[in-house]
């Protein structure tokens, strides 16, 4: 079973430096679709990117130049991982409030005499 990360984790990888995190990634040029005619058909300037360690897939396809590409995926795999370094928030234990609880009450005996009221004659509870 596979370990799942915390943000400890993505920070540890965030702090590297971008040499070293491309190192740890995959990528895969392949013809960028979608407007630029010739010169997106023929080259394989877009590129996708897999951080390894942690699963993180990013895609660039705005510059015709492969390394640009290549450079800005690095760029979008470290702005993912210092995303994935936040502290989440701590989670609180709440309550509803006394008035919440009562109005509540209040409304769900109006909807049963509602429905007591619906039923045909004789069919007292």
């Amino acid at each position: 079973m596979e370990k799942r990360l915390t943000y400890q984790d993505y920070a540890r990888f965030a702090k590297l430096p971008l040499d070293k995190l491309a190192r740890q990634c995959r990528a895969e040029a392949f013809h960028a679709t979608g407007p630029g005619g010739q010169g997106v058909n023929t080259a394989d300037s877009a590129v996708r990117m897999q951080h390894l360690p942690t699963g993180i897939t990013v895609v660039s396809r705005e510059s015709r130049s492969q390394h640009q590409n290549r450079e800005r995926c690095l760029e979008k795999i470290h702005a993912e991982l210092l995303r994935r370094a936040q502290r989440p928030k701590a989670r609180r234990k709440t309550k509803p409030t006394k008035g919440s609880v009562r109005r509540r009450l209040e409304e769900k005996s109006r909807r049963g005499a509602v429905k007591r009221l619906r039923r045909p004659p004789g069919m007292d509870d």
